[in-house]
Parts: C-alpha cells; sequence; structure tokens
C-alpha cells in the first residue's frame, strides 16, 4: 500500500512549495537595505518654556557635557582654587618644618606633585595678626621697661600696616620673580613660588614671639639669624629649582629681599 501512493505526482498538490533558484536568493538578499532610525527622546528641549517639539537623539558629545583636562573654570570660579587647599594637616606641618630647615633646599620636590596656597593664606593672615598683637606688646613692654608709668595703648594702625606689608609681599614679590624668570628662559611655576615664599614667612611667626623680650640687642641678634634663615631657604630652593639656568643675580636679589623684609619687621613693629 506504501508503494502505491509513493509514485503519485505531488507538484500539483495545494500547498507545495517549488523549489528556489539560488540567483533570486541573491537578489532579494543584496538589495535589502534597513531604513534609518529617527530616535527622538522626551522631555522635549528645543520647545523652550512652551514644551513643544522633540529632540533627535545625537551623539554622546550632543547629550552629555564633557569634562575638561583640568580644575580649571575661570578666574571667578572658587571651584577653580579648591584643588590648591586639598592638603591634610600631615603634609601642611613637614612642608613647615621643611621652612626651619633651609639648607636641605629640597622643597620644591616635595611640594612638586601638590602645590598649594593653603600656607600662603594662613601664615600670612597668621602674621598680620601676630605682628600687630605682638608689635603692641613688644612696644608697651620696652616703654614699661624704660618708664614704669608708661600706661597701656594699642596702635590700630599696626594692623593695616601689618596687613599691607604681608599680604603685599606674599603676592607681589613671587608673581615678580615669575615674570623674571620667564623673561630669563628659565621654567617656573607661579603657584610653586606663591607656596614656596608662603612657607618662608612662618619662621617670622615663631620669631615674633622671642621679639617680646626688651632688650634691644638680643632683638637684632634674634631678627638677623631669623631673617638669614628665611632667605637662606628662599635662596637655597630658588638655586636647587632652577639647575641648569643661570639665575645668581635671582637667587641674590631673593636673599636680601627675604632680610630686608626681616629688618622692616623688627623697625616698624618692635622698635
Amino acid at each position: 500500500m506504501d508503494e502505491s501512493y509513493s509514485g503519485l505526482p505531488t507538484s500539483h498538490l495545494l500547498g507545495s512549495v517549488p523549489a528556489v533558484v539560488s540567483e533570486d536568493k541573491d537578489k532579494s538578499t543584496a538589495s535589502y537595505e534597513a531604513p534609518e532610525a529617527n530616535l527622538q527622546i522626551f522631555p522635549p528641549n528645543n520647545g523652550g518654556g512652551k514644551g513643544r517639539g522633540y529632540q533627535t537623539v545625537g551623539g554622546p558629545s550632543e547629550t552629555f557635557e564633557e569634562q575638561p583636562a583640568n580644575n580649571w573654570r575661570g578666574v571667578f570660579n572658587v571651584a577653580s582654587y579648591t584643588q590648591y587647599f586639598n592638603v591634610d594637616t600631615d603634609i601642611v606641618l613637614n612642608r613647615l618644618l621643611s621652612s626651619l630647615f633651609p639648607h636641605t633646599g629640597d622643597f620644591f620636590s616635595k611640594i612638586d606633585a601638590n602645590p598649594d596656597l593653603y600656607g600662603l593664606v594662613w601664615i600670612s593672615t597668621t602674621l598680620v595678626f601676630i605682628l600687630a598683637a605682638l608689635g603692641n606688646c613688644a612696644t608697651y613692654l620696652m616703654d614699661k621697661h624704660s618708664d614704669t608709668s608708661t600706661a597701656w595703648g594699642f596702635n590700630v594702625s599696626y594692623m593695616s600696616l601689618a596687613a599691607c606689608s604681608v599680604y603685599g609681599y606674599a603676592i607681589l614679590v613671587p608673581l615678580a620673580f615669575y615674570f623674571l624668570l620667564q623673561y630669563m628662559g628659565a621654567n617656573s611655576s607661579l603657584i610653586q613660588l606663591w607656596c614656596m615664599w608662603g612657607y618662608s614667612l612662618f619662621i617670622f611667626v615663631l620669631a615674633s614671639f622671642v621679639l617680646l623680650i626688651p632688650v634691644e640687642a638680643l632683638r637684632w641678634i634674634i631678627i638677623v639669624l631669623v631673617g638669614a634663615a628665611s632667605a637662606s631657604f628662599v635662596a637655597l630652593n630658588l638655586r636647587s629649582h632652577m639647575e641648569g639656568s643661570d639665575i645668581t643675580i635671582v637667587v641674590i636679589a631673593a636673599f636680601l629681599l627675604q632680610l630686608a623684609l626681616a629688618i622692616f619687621f623688627k623697625v616698624y613693629f618692635f622698635p
């Protein structure tokens, strides 16, 4: 019975599928192209506050703002300066101790990866208040030493004089040396110079307490030694940082300016 049905023709039966020619298959697959997608996102932002229209989805550069290569966001943006205050207590203490030992001359290597302005701001501010307060105390002690009837009086002008001299020196002197070094062809960083000069003022904060001693000869010895130590810190670090550049005049000028600042503190605040 099975053999009788196997010989029947099947091409005329309903549902039979003719064989597909390979040429038609190639033509049908080669000529088809997918339509271009036109995606849109919601809510629309090209209609403003009226809420009309849709925004076509673009590349990543159209939907995501690219982050800048560094953290600088403009002169008047506070966020631009946060990177220069990213220091902890251990780092600040290490740099303060380095400023008290000028013979090493390796301060720039310690701040190369992360120079800070924290020391410049807070050391300068502390020195302003210390000079104004202890300067009045030292003047009173000296007058009391020579005349026991001297009454206490606070000279307010010490505060304005200390602020102008300390802030002006800590900001303008490194800035002037930066342009001078650039003119001479030396590669320098303004932030590093500000950092180094700021920490160089720390020794004057400590010396101000010793200058309360009402002995004039001892005061001069102290201020000369302190001024020489601070000047050596600035000069030796500048020389080691600018190796290979002939900046002898710059180093001598920095040394003399720092020493002159120490004498200025003695004459005007501890007379």
